[in-house]
């Protein structure tokens, strides 16, 4: 009974060890199958990631090759664009620039609005004062072949009384004096061309630019100050200088 007893018992653990030993055999087999099947999926995975990267890469040289492209149209169109503009505006400054032409202004009066005028007493002498008409338009403009002025006084209510200078006669020729822009028409006039004795309740110069196409109401008052004597005064054409303007003062005769 032992020895039978010790039979099955070996037997029992011989199929215990032997059980053991193939669990560990299975183990192990599992081992390096999870290894050599791991191995080449690793493999692909990487191999796989590698070429997303790559892709991924291309995409971004691909985009960053198409923003570059942009930005490249992009500031032609602008350069273009600034171009274009400065042409216009170069176009609109020849189409603004204004007419200069004689021609022009014998058709076109200057007004009052385009024009600044300026009296002051001529440098080396006591009784002649210089007329200054500044054209300040775009336009050149014509004016009256000399202002209209008066002497008087600023107190008065009636001017009927003021004195008229002699002017230059016989006068024919252009329909107008022009008067280029950013130029001026002088005049001078002499209060006292004999250097006599003269009135001197006047103490006012009144001037009205263009007296051919002007409305009295645009007259001009300019103060001489105190002890002025007026006797005969003389007044000449428009000229570009004021040597000019003298000279031609000096052919006054008539009565304006």
């Amino acid at each position: 009974m032992r020895t039978i007893h010790s039979r099955k018992r070996t037997a029992t653990l011989g199929a215990a060890v032997t059980a053991v030993l193939a669990l560990a055999l299975t183990a192990c087999g599992g081992d390096d199958g999870g290894t050599k099947s791991a191995g080449p999926a690793d493999s692909a995975a990487k191999t796989t990631a590698s070429a997303g990267a790559s892709q991924s890469t291309g995409s971004d040289t691909t985009t960053d090759g198409a923003t570059t492209a942009a930005a490249s149209k992009k500031v032609t169109s602008q350069t273009g664009a600034s171009k274009t503009g400065t042409a216009k505006t170069t176009g609109g400054t020849k189409s603004t620039g204004g007419n200069t032409s004689d021609s022009y202004a014998y058709k076109h009066p200057c007004t009052s609005d385009n024009l600044s005028v300026r009296v002051y007493p001529r440098e080396g002498s006591a009784t002649q004062q210089v007329i200054e008409v500044n054209n300040t338009g775009a336009n050149s403009c014509g004016l009256s072949y000399f202002p209209r002025v008066s002497l008087g006084s600023a107190s008065a209510k009636d001017h009927s009384g003021d004195i008229t200078p002699l002017v230059p006669g016989g006068l024919g020729g252009a329909p107008a004096y022009p008067v280029k822009p950013k130029t001026a028409a002088i005049a001078v006039i002499d209060l006292n061309p004999g250097g006599g004795n003269g009135v001197t309740w006047i103490n006012e110069l009144n001037v009205l630019a263009d007296g051919d196409h002007m409305p009295n109401a645009e007259q001009l008052n300019f103060p001489l100050g105190p002890d002025v004597k007026v006797g005969e005064p003389k007044l000449g054409l428009y000229s570009a200088t004021i040597a000019d303007a003298v000279a031609s003062m000096k052919q006054a005769d008539s009565k304006s």
